[in-house]
């Protein structure tokens, strides 16, 4: 029987240094992973990366942050390899990069369109490529979407529209990458309370998407805050390992399907 504990395993985390994939990191090295290489995309994100290395060493694991742009399969691939070279194979490769675009389609300009593309399904696509090439078997890769996927509403075609093709490139890696016990998820959580959320943004959609959930009146803010998603995450990726190929939506009853 494979060991689907969280303990002694290499995890890769895209978008690890801060927000949720900063939160997912310093859980799973809580929870005893041996090593955790964090991706960040910019010079921006560098003191964030380096405060949730520092957090994953305090929790007892080996941590690196590596930083690229994702939105090229070359960037990718490079970030596989120095994953393994800096702490070995990974078991476990979470992908939380995403760009939000809240426009009319009207206005949407080509420009526009290739980099939520380049951001949301290409980078998508090459790290599930990347993790069926390198993740060990038994391993757990799972990719973060958003809850808008079960939604009927406008001025998110951009954003929603390229993350969907996640939901096939999810079920498709889970059928080719069965045979060597690999389980592929997708999880979308509702708008969240982080800086990830406000800038698209304005004052009344903020105070609509308060109240939209069922649960939002149990919600501190009425939005997804990031502990509420990664117990989640935490679960996917260990005992959870018999989901696979399917997209959960985490947000309190904000969309279904």
């Amino acid at each position: 029987m494979a060991n689907h504990s969280i303990k002694g395993k290499v995890v890769l985390i895209a978008g690890g240094a801060k927000n949720l994939g900063g939160l997912i990191a310093t859980d799973l090295a809580e929870q005893g992973a041996k090593a955790v290489a964090i991706h960040y995309n910019s010079e921006s994100s560098k003191a964030d990366a380096e405060n949730t290395v520092a957090a994953i060493e305090k929790a007892g694991a080996k941590a690196v942050a590596l930083q690229g742009d994702l939105t090229s399969a070359a960037a990718v691939e490079k970030l596989f390899a120095d994953t393994v070279a800096a702490v070995g194979k990974p078991d476990i490769a979470i992908n939380t990069v995403g760009k939000v675009l809240k426009k009319p389609m009207t206005e949407i300009s080509e420009a526009e369109y290739d980099e939520m593309t380049a951001v949301n399904s290409k980078t998508a696509f090459f790290f599930l490529k990347e993790a069926g090439k390198h993740v060990n078997d038994n391993g757990k890769v799972c990719t973060i979407v958003t809850s808008l996927l079960g939604a009927f509403t406008p001025f998110y075609a951009s954003y929603a529209g390229t993350k969907a093709p996640v939901e096939h490139f999810t079920r498709a890696a889970a059928k080719e990458f069965g045979a060597r016990g690999i389980s592929v998820t997708a999880v979308g959580p509702g708008p969240m309370d982080t800086p990830f959320f406000y800038p698209a943004e304005g004052a009344d959609a903020v105070a609509y998407h308060k109240t939209a959930a069922a649960l939002s009146p149990f919600s501190p803010t009425g939005l997804t805050h990031i502990e509420d998603v990664v117990p989640f995450i935490r679960h996917l990726v260990s005992d959870g390992w018999w989901i696979t190929g399917q997209t959960i939506l985490i947000n309190g009853g904000y969309t279904t399907k």
